[in-house]
């Protein structure tokens, strides 16, 4: 009987125990180790606080002009409460089922082995990815952030909408709200540093439960990436004059020195032909600066819709003549393009930033790359 006695007493304070453990709340200052600091990307955040196992994710400046914009994420876990005066989003453990309103976080997902956690998609037709493409009785298109099937949303049951802001929130949120549906924004396309774009995944690995692996299959992409650059400094062909783009809706969209693009081009050993927009910004060119800019050049590149010569010269007959057109130097990012549409370049190219810098310094400096493009393909 006293052995008895002491078995109940005994899973009677494990019993008590345990639901003081599901009811432990903290103050958000307490949220203050630091869990992962990103390296490249400074978009995001992830901390926690001593003793828990729940972790906030912190989003900054999540959308184009936002200034001191802060969305939080509260990842529970073990039963554990949001801090008091939390008024982010909250999950309830790892996120198994997630819709996905960019293809990069499909991208992302895919990378981070939990590509079958996608149900729901932005624009299914556009996606490149084969797990995606493949499986349209597990993946539903749930329409663009504007006009989004919310029926159709609910009826997924997800655990989690991943969202991207351009100019101001995204059209979903206040909807996502008023259902009691998660959100997070993922920011990578905000980041101008290649790799700062690819680290994201990190955040998205957090949300669904991977960090730890992810971190470890991340640090490859840097040391590919930093060793093919070495590799492009090395170069004893003289650095190529480089011009990207052209029109949209009749303007001419050149990327500022410190952007994305920019970056990858000094970085494959080309020299990016702009050097007066030194914003934060893509700014627009004239025609005739156009001309200027591109009979300069030694390489054209990310020609947008282009398909071939032939169709630059029809679209755009005054730069049929221009001598990297005479010459062939012109590429375009699209071949991996799907038939619906979509760009692989905007999809995986995005956690793959060293594959597409390997494709540059092909263009560049052919000598040092003997692998084929994968993101690039010379215009015939």
């Amino acid at each position: 009987m006293r052995c008895f006695a002491k078995l109940v007493l005994l899973c009677t304070l494990l019993l008590h125990c345990v639901a003081c453990h599901e009811k432990r709340t903290a103050n958000l200052m307490d949220f203050d180790v630091e869990i992962y600091s990103p390296s490249y990307a400074t978009g995001f955040a992830i901390v926690g606080a001593e003793g828990w196992q729940s972790s906030i994710l912190e989003i900054n400046n999540p959308w184009q002009g936002a200034e001191d914009v802060v969305t939080r994420l509260f990842i529970a876990r073990e039963g554990e409460l949001p801090p008091d005066g939390f008024d982010g989003q909250v999950i309830e453990g790892n996120a198994n089922r997630v819709i996905c309103m960019s293809s990069s976080h499909v991208a992302m997902l895919d990378f981070v082995g939990k590509v079958e956690s996608i149900v729901g998609v932005s624009g299914i037709d556009f996606i490149s990815n084969e797990y995606v493409a493949s499986h349209r009785d597990k993946v539903f298109d749930v329409g663009p952030d504007s006009d989004a099937n919310f029926e159709l949303v609910v009826a997924l049951d997800p655990d989690i909408v991943l969202l991207y802001g351009v100019t101001g929130a995204c059209a979903m949120e206040n909807k996502l709200r008023e259902l009691g549906i998660p959100y997070a924004y993922i920011g990578e396309y905000l980041e101008q540093a290649p790799l700062g774009k690819s680290e994201w995944l990190i955040a998205i690995a957090e949300i669904v439960g991977c960090r730890a692996e992810a971190e470890t299959a991340f640090a490859e992409i840097p040391q590919r990436y930093e060793a093919l650059k070495e590799l492009a400094a090395q170069a004893t062909t003289p650095q190529p004059k480089v011009m990207i783009n052209t029109p949209y809706a009749d303007t001419w969209f050149m990327a500022s020195t410190s952007s994305y693009i920019a970056r990858l081009i000094a970085d494959a050993g080309g020299d990016y032909i702009y050097k007066r927009n030194t914003s934060s910004t893509s700014l627009p060119i004239d025609l005739e600066q156009a001309t200027l800019l591109t009979s300069a050049a030694d390489v054209w590149i990310n020609v947008g819709s282009i398909t071939s010569l032939d169709d630059l010269r029809g679209q755009f007959p005054k730069f049929g003549d221009v001598e990297c057109v005479r010459n062939g130097s012109v590429y375009n990012c699209d071949r991996r393009s799907s038939v619906g549409g979509g760009n692989d370049f905007w999809e995986s190219g995005v956690v793959y930033p060293d594959i597409i810098l390997r494709d540059l310094i092909k263009i560049f400096h052919p000598e040092l790359i003997s692998e084929e493009f994968v993101y690039y393909r010379r215009l015939e």
